[in-house]
């Protein structure tokens, strides 16, 4: 939504150099950084897509977020896989060189 570019453009310049530093490939840390906007989308209290689903769906929040609940547990099993597991998020990249 509206939150993503501004996070990605003022966060990417402070922690790609750190990434990269540790010896994170620059495509994986991009892969990171969108799964991260895109869980904190969800995230209470602020996930705006938590909103749009409730007023969508004509649910109080705390039923979208109960709802949401394993979706949560999938995104962060994923974002711990490809944090720790590079050869995840870089197969199609390193297949494409």
């Amino acid at each position: 939504m509206d939150e993503v570019p501004p996070i990605i453009l003022i966060a990417t310049p402070i922690l790609l150099p750190i990434a990269t530093s540790i010896g994170i490939d620059p495509i994986q840390f991009c892969i990171i950084m969108v799964l991260n906007c895109g869980i904190g989308l969800l995230t209470p209290p602020v996930g705006a897509l938590l909103f749009i689903g409730s007023a969508v769906a004509k649910l109080p929040m705390e039923r979208v977020v109960k709802a949401t609940l394993p979706f949560y547990v999938c995104m962060l099993i994923t974002l711990v896989l490809i944090t720790f597991i590079p050869g995840i998020s870089m197969l199609l990249p390193n297949l494409m060189h």
